[in-house]
């Protein structure tokens, strides 16, 4: 990057409300239905069909803005935004304009240790677009023939405006990324950015450094995953600045963004305001918002993020990177949850540890801690404490765990079916030691003139004729007590 322009960047974020129907309508937004089977007349724009406000999303978009500290509005309007595309089936598009839902607000991102405050400028609700399915390309630019899907057309989105306070595509990546975590913590977007459930469109323009006026900005859409905005906004500062150096001057334009060339191309001309046409849209009323809904709605707020990373880290003494993956993995996170609420004789981190390594482990490849998951905290947690007393090695409970989450049965019957658990009475183990002493007379020599190494293939030996179960550290004393003896 040229140290003689500075970026300035600012952020559109479009999060779909996790609902089970539309802004609109009673149709369903369950992604991936076979296309145009999710839609009705009024998600189709049949003539005389009217919109009914979805009152779930109306709580989410007002849960978003609590959590990123947003002015809540008692009255907010919906307009009609004009314009023509084939996937917008009105020929408008309902949003909000003057009067959004959220104004104000802001987001804490962390950057290389620092903290930066980025602005919210607001939060507004509108209905999402259809999709065009490009024929014959990857892309619009090449394709044959579009065809068009309405599924998603009337689904329910928030649009997250920030100020134009970004300096980097590494604190817009952290802005996204800390975003799309508050708004999965508090359920109001499933943070699906490959399903196009989180799209971010990004506004940049450059001006040299020490400048207060901005430059012409020019707006990146089609940036679909965290690595796409950092090759983003790295590939518009280079356009932007070559044509800058040449003389040229920037355009007000939208761009699209393509990953496989890692470039930017025209889309068309960047609209303001007054090309949209907004007016209150005349088939609903103003949403009206009173103190007592806004505050019940505040007091039913689940835990944000960095409340929960400092409880973890300050109250249960985990580290600032488990507490991080717990965070990011909802489900992990609510296991690991109650597996505390049933483990009060249990060190949280021993928890974490079993949680974040070996469990996540197994799980991953079917499906993680999602709703199939059957393995009860209560039974998880037993074995952990099994471990503890003694009773089960670290080794045999990971030996045991893959059974445990297949049948859910109770630990005590599974170790019992494999034999019963860690042998740790000393007069048992000295018995197996002794018996290895003797029958590895040679390994005892090399062990005594200073080898003490060669000690672990004697405590081999032992864990095998123990079929795994002596304790190791008490197999080990026992073995040095004997070849000192």
């Amino acid at each position: 990057m040229s140290p003689k322009y500075e970026m300035v960047i600012g952020l559109e974020v479009h999060a779909q409300l996790s609902t089970n129907t539309k802004l609109f309508c009673g149709c369903s937004t369950k992604f991936g239905a076979d296309v145009n089977t999710n839609v009705c007349p009024v998600c189709l724009g049949m003539p005389g069909a009217l919109p009914v406000l979805n009152r779930d999303a109306v709580t989410m978009a007002v849960q978003a803005g609590v959590a990123l500290n947003c002015d809540i509005q008692h009255e907010s309007v919906f307009a009609r935004k004009n314009y023509f595309y084939p996937d917008l089936p009105k020929g408008y598009q309902i949003s909000q304009f003057e009067l959004p839902v959220c104004l104000g607000g802001s987001l804490d991102i962390e950057v290389d240790g620092a903290v930066k405050r980025i602005g919210i400028t607001r939060i507004h609700m509108e209905e999402d677009a259809g999709k065009l399915l490009h024929q014959g390309a990857m892309g619009i630019a090449d394709s044959t023939y579009s065809l068009v899907d309405l599924n998603r057309a009337c689904t329910p989105l928030i649009e997250i405006v920030s100020e134009p306070d970004l300096r980097s595509a590494a604190e817009a990546r952290a802005y996204v990324e800390t975003l799309r975590q508050i708004l999965r913590t508090i359920g109001v977007n499933d943070g699906n950015l490959e399903e196009g459930s989180l799209r971010v469109d990004i506004n940049i323009s450059l001006r040299h450094v020490g400048a207060t006026q901005f430059g012409t900005r020019c707006e990146v859409k089609n940036v679909n995953s965290f690595r796409s905005i950092d090759r983003a906004i790295a590939s518009e500062f280079i356009r932007q600045q070559e044509v800058l150096e040449s003389g040229g001057r920037i355009v007000q334009q939208t761009r699209n963004y393509h990953d496989d060339t890692q470039t930017t191309t025209p889309l068309r001309d960047k609209e303001d305001a007054h090309d949209y046409r907004y007016f209150p849209e005349p088939d609903l009323l103003p949403l009206l918002l009173t103190d007592e809904r806004i505050q019940s709605i505040r007091a039913a707020m689940p835990e944000l993020p960095h409340a929960i990373c400092r409880r973890y880290q300050q109250g249960l003494g985990l580290t600032r990177a488990d507490a991080d993956i717990l965070i990011e993995e909802i489900g992990m996170r609510r296991f690991f949850e109650a597996c505390l609420a049933c483990a009060q004789d249990i060190s949280p981190k021993e928890i974490s540890k079993w949680v974040i390594g070996d469990l996540n482990a197994l799980l991953k490849p079917k499906g993680g801690f999602g709703p199939s998951l059957s393995l009860s905290p209560e039974y998880f947690v037993k074995l952990i404490r099994l471990i503890s007393s003694g009773a089960l090695s670290g080794k045999m409970a990971k030996e045991m765990l893959p059974q445990l989450i297949e049948t859910d049965q109770d630990p005590d019957v599974l170790m019992a079916n494999l034999g019963g658990g860690q042998i740790s009475d000393e007069s048992t183990l000295l018995e197996i030691v002794r018996k290895v002493i003797s029958e590895n007379l040679d390994v005892v020599e090399k062990v005594k003139s200073g080898k003490t190494a060669s000690a672990n293939f004697l405590m081999g030996q032992v864990m095998k004729q123990s079929q795994g179960k002596a304790k190791p550290d008490l197999v080990m004393s026992l073995i040095l007590a004997e070849i000192n003896t």
